[in-house]
């Protein structure tokens, strides 16, 4: 019934939590290096909505492969 709380359970998910978003990290910067722009820059200092939509769009994308590699 209360499988979730059981120790070995619940650490593992907190390291597949953590390996989860070090590997959405390290996608994202290497999405990062390979645009020919800055990204941070474009987003927050030039205020490129679009930009920061398709950004947003691809970390989607990322989350959601990672997630279903994790899942299973």
């Amino acid at each position: 019934m209360l499988e979730w709380l059981k120790p070995a359970a619940f650490l593992g998910s907190i390291v597949y939590a953590l390996i989860g978003v070090i590997i959405f990290w390290v996608s994202f910067l290497i999405i990062d290096k390979l645009t020919p722009y800055d990204l941070w820059g474009e987003i927050v200092e030039k205020h490129n909505i679009a930009l920061g939509i398709v950004v947003g769009a691809m970390s989607l994308g990322i989350c959601i492969i990672v997630a279903a590699a994790v899942h299973g």
